[in-house]
């Protein structure tokens, strides 16, 4: 049966005072609403660019966001009498 979704993200990023970059990865799917976080900070003898904490800080969100989608799928198929597949992904040569 074809199937079409359009999920949305909102990512909001924040740098405090101390130069930590948060960042918020908001899932909503209509049925279910999942949220990821990420943090990063400028290391002292680092050159300030925004955009790096930026990016780092989003990435670890969106990463956390696809952990917490991923779990949630691995529930809902087990809530149906069916064992999840193993994780074959290696990311960066570090089993899952």
């Amino acid at each position: 049966m074809p199937h079409t979704a359009e999920w949305k993200v909102n990512l909001k990023l924040v740098e405090d005072e101390g130069g930590k970059t948060t960042a918020r990865a908001e899932l909503d799917t209509g049925t279910a609403s999942l949220t990821g976080r990420g943090t990063a900070r400028c290391s002292p003898g680092d050159q300030d660019v925004p955009e790096i904490g930026d990016e780092f800080a989003a990435g670890r969100a969106l990463r956390d966001l696809g952990n917490r989608l991923l779990e949630t799928a691995e529930h809902d198929v087990e809530a149906r009498g069916a064992a999840p597949e193993p994780r074959t992904s290696t990311p960066y040569a570090w089993p899952m």
